[in-house]
């Protein structure tokens, strides 16, 4: 399966999980970061927005194909149950906020980032989904401190 100058299925998983991400600023328009480590910040925020546009546009990659239909068959299905439990941890995490339901939600968008680029042999989206990984983690694990 080879994508053209977008990847539609990317930009799809990217609606997908930003989805309960606005409602959640919506319900909550005056959360504040706690995490004063500005640089793990701009880590998160660079890994964050560089995997979204990886996913969906080929940037600094040759060739942005699944190079089976199994690696496409096994990214189809991997992906999808890992958004499918992003969702419903997602729908408890909104009615009961807890530090292991925040740490679950800040690792399953990281493996679908690096998973994405596994499969796709994008290693700038790999390498992007792991920096946000770490950032990620380590802000989400600052904001739910006690």
């Amino acid at each position: 399966m080879e994508f053209n100058w977008i990847n539609v299925w990317g930009a799809m998983i990217v609606i997908i999980m930003l989805i309960p991400n606005i409602i959640f600023a919506i319900r909550n328009p005056y959360l504040e970061n706690k995490c004063k480590n500005v640089i793990m910040n701009i880590i998160e925020q660079i890994g964050r927005y560089t995997s979204m546009v990886l996913m969906i546009f080929p940037i600094f990659v040759r060739e942005f194909s699944f190079k089976s239909v199994l690696e496409m068959i096994c990214d189809v299905v991997v992906t999808s149950i890992l958004l499918l439990v992003y969702w419903v941890v997602w729908f408890f995490y909104l009615k009961t906020k807890s530090k292991n339901k925040a740490i679950i939600l800040a690792v399953l968008p990281t493996m679908i980032f690096v998973i994405s680029g596994i499969l796709l042999r994008h290693w700038s989206l790999m390498l992007a989904g792991i920096s946000f990984g770490i950032g990620h983690i380590y802000v989400t694990l600052q904001n739910t401190k006690r």
